[in-house]
């Protein structure tokens, strides 16, 4: 009893101010509130409550504004509807559609236009000219007013429209604005890390590279900031500041500041004039006192009447790039608008400041350093497992390549992969490039045959015999070629004499060593001039001695997997491959709606072959008639010794018509083989049944059964001889069947 009460007390609480809405919109319509002083007691108690039910929803509507959660649509309706009511009920006195005050309705609907998705604001225009109308019926009037009714209707939608559009395009300003001012954050952002030279080249690994960045000059920025701090207590300087080189250090920029009065530059300015290009020029620190001109670092003029410039001079790996002098980055500049002199105690702290600014970007360059290092590391041992996990040759090589491309620091712009293996016939190595590829797009005027004595397509699957050329002498000597990058690498022959790379300045061969034995090569060759330290090139050997044994194993496993499923004398499929293939090839003709062809072969008297020629020869005959029938086949046909003298074959997408010419094509090949034996020469022939699906049958086996039958049918007509199953009649297909059976 209380949950039913409950439940009603709800729907009462939710549907009261729709309920209200209706009889203030009767009393619209029937023109109760034209006359103020005719307003009864019950009219103005519809008013009262329509204003509570109009207040009731926007408090509702508030509320769930503070809690963040948006009014269902229903909801927002029923407000909207509640205002147009109430808007009418307010302008009825004063003349309602034709009078002053109606112009309160196109202003309602365009704020509701303005907060409200398209559709619910659509109905609320519709709805308004509708009470119009109704009111206009009631009256009798709607046919002498339908013009003025018309154009009330096409003031609302326009006023409807224009408020979303100005709406909408206040939004796409405020976003566009606020893209802007975060793209202007970040390039700020990015100014400051390569003022502080905190951008490591590198790869980005699973932290994201803008955040640590940020994280970076957040970092640096305090503890110079701190520094200065120091500084301004000790030194009591009308200002100190940090300003930083850009723009290949013609331009000074300001990046931290402790300062008071007079506004410092913001942007970037020359950094060869005035005070500070003196100051730049010396690279020492520099005192000056009295009427100072030049002083560039301020908006406007500035009444500076004392300096002290303290050089930042960054000494890290200044020696090893012979510059024993170092690399100017800025200067930290303290002065006065007094003219008091700053002294010799003073000249020390901002020298130890400037020590301390330098720091600070150092500790974060180096931090960025060791991450970038670690993700480097991390993304090599993800692709020494990714290497371990190929199980098939070309796997390996795709695998290699990315490993070697993903490396940003070697900057490379061709890989390849070449492997070497030894000819059966001749004994003599041979060399083989599996893949070449650009690392990246050709520049402009770069054309590849420019680049190449041949291109990269032509180089694709191209054989070489063992020379005295880089890959091969890699391969011969097993060691990276060349030891170190040559003054001249204009012209270099990689593979062989027709081979020639021009515009390479950095080059490494590195060999596939397994074991005792070398694979192939990988090749990392670059158009920029990078000498690739011994920790790389360490690198790249891991890569290839890893790729050589994922290679090896996926050999082994890509040989052991085709001596499970191939004959081995024949090299064809083997009875179980045939028969997982068959089934397959039922399957796929199945959905795709396509013919399957199914041959069946048998060598005439084959076992007269071997009582007469014996079993060598026998084998020969065998080997002779697969080399035949797979030169018979398409790349896409399955090729199979069914057993013993029997080979089968499967034909997909080809009807009864095609497999029987495909049978009387091998028929005629096998037939022109001459066996040369002991005995003198030797020919063979061949009987062939054909069926398909699925016009013989749909049924695999009775699809195979066909084949078999129409098989004995050519022994019983003589042998030498093919036949289709369209051809078979049911009598001759019944003996078939009896004689295999």
């Amino acid at each position: 009893m209380k949950t039913g009460l409950r439940k009603a007390a709800r729907i009462v609480a939710a549907g009261w101010p729709l309920a209200v809405g209706a009889v203030a919109l009767a009393a619209v319509i029937l023109r109760s509130f034209e006359s103020l002083d005719a307003l009864s007691l019950g009219h103005a108690a519809i008013l009262v409550a329509l204003a509570i039910g109009i207040s009731a929803l926007g408090f509702r509507k508030l509320r769930k504004g503070a809690e963040q959660r948006p009014l269902a649509a229903w909801n927002e309706a029923e407000l909207g509807a509640l205002l147009v009511i109430g808007a009418h009920a307010l302008i009825q006195p004063v003349g309602g559609l034709g009078g002053p005050l109606y112009p309160v309705i196109y202003l309602l609907i365009a704020f509701l236009a303005a907060f409200l998705p398209f559709g619910p604001a659509l109905g609320l225009a519709v709805f308004a000219i509708a009470v119009d109308a109704a009111a206009l019926a009631a009256a009798g009037a709607l046919r002498s007013s339908f013009a003025s009714l018309l154009v009330h209707g096409l003031f609302l939608a326009l006023f409807a429209m224009l408020s979303r559009l100005v709406n909408r395009s206040q939004v796409a300003s405020a976003r566009a604005t606020g893209r802007l001012a975060l793209d202007a954050a970040l390039e700020e952002q990015a100014d400051r890390a390569r003022a502080y030279r905190l951008r490591i080249a590198g790869v980005k690994g699973q932290l994201n590279e803008e955040e640590w960045i940020a994280a970076a000059v957040s970092e640096v920025s305090e503890a110079v900031d701190n520094a200065l701090e120091v500084a301004e207590c000790a030194l009591r300087p009308h200002s100190v500041a940090v300003f930083l080189l850009h723009g290949d250090d013609n331009l000074l920029k300001l990046h931290e500041a402790r300062a008071s009065g007079a506004p410092l530059r913001l942007e970037a300015f020359d950094a060869r004039e005035g005070l500070v290009g003196a100051a730049l020029r010396r690279r020492v620190p520099m005192r000056l006192c009295g009427d100072l001109k030049g002083v560039g670092w301020y908006e406007g003029k500035a009444p500076v009447h004392s300096v002290l410039f303290a050089p930042l001079i960054d000494r890290r790996g200044a020696k090893d790039a012979g510059r024993d002098d170092g690399y100017l980055r800025g200067l930290v500049i303290a002065d006065r608008l007094e003219p008091i002199p700053f002294t010799q105690e003073d000249e020390r702290l901002l020298v130890a400041t400037s020590r301390e600014v330098l720091r600070a970007m150092e500790t974060e360059r180096v931090m960025g350093y060791i991450r970038s290092s670690r993700e480097e590391i991390d993304r090599f041992y993800g692709s020494i497992e990714k290497l371990n996990g190929a199980s098939k040759p070309v796997e390996v090589i795709d695998t290699s390549l990315r490993v070697v491309k993903e490396i940003r620091e070697l900057d490379l712009d061709l890989v390849a992969f070449t492997t070497s293996d030894f000819d059966s016939e001749s004994g003599k190595r041979l060399h083989r490039v599996e893949r070449i590829e650009r690392a990246e797009r050709p520049e402009r005027g770069d054309a590849e045959k420019e680049w190449s004595s041949k291109g990269l397509e032509d180089l694709l699957g191209y054989q070489f015999a063992d020379n005295g050329h880089l890959v091969a002498s890699s391969v011969r000597v097993s060691a990276v070629l060349p030891p170190r990058n040559p003054k001249l690498l204009e012209r270099v022959h990689l593979f062989d004499e027709g081979s020639q790379f021009r515009g390479l300045q950095s080059l490494k061969v590195i060999p596939l060593r397994a074991a005792d034995s070398v694979l192939g090569t990988i090749v990392c060759g670059s158009k920029r001039r990078k000498n690739v330290d011994l920790e790389w090139t360490r690198m790249l050997e891991v890569i290839g001695m890893q790729a050589a044994q994922s290679l090896e194993r996926a050999r082994l496993f890509e040989k052991t997997e085709k001596m499970a499923t191939s004959d081995g004398l024949t090299g064809l499929a083997n009875h179980r491959h045939f028969q997982g293939r068959f089934d397959d090839e039922v399957v796929r003709s199945q959905r795709a709606g396509r013919k399957l062809t199914l041959i069946l072969a048998d060598i005439d008297h084959f076992k007269a072959v071997n009582d007469t020629y014996g079993h060598a020869t026998g084998d020969m005959v065998l080997r002779g008639i697969a080399k035949a029938i797979q030169r018979c086949a398409r790349a896409t046909d399955t090729v199979a010794r069914y057993g013993g003298e029997e080979f089968a074959l499967l034909l997909p997408e080809t009807d009864l018509a095609g497999g029987k010419e495909v049978a009387e094509r091998i028929r005629k090949e096998v037939g022109a083989i001459e066996f040369q034996t002991a005995l003198g020469p030797l020919r063979c022939t061949l009987s062939l049944g054909i069926a398909s699906y699925p016009d013989t049958s749909t049924v695999k086996q009775e699809i195979f059964e066909a084949a078999d039958q129409c098989l004995y049918h050519c022994k019983r007509m003589g042998r030498n001889r093919s036949t289709a199953a369209d051809e078979l009649s049911v009598e001759a297909r019944k003996k078939a069947a009896a004689e295999s059976s």
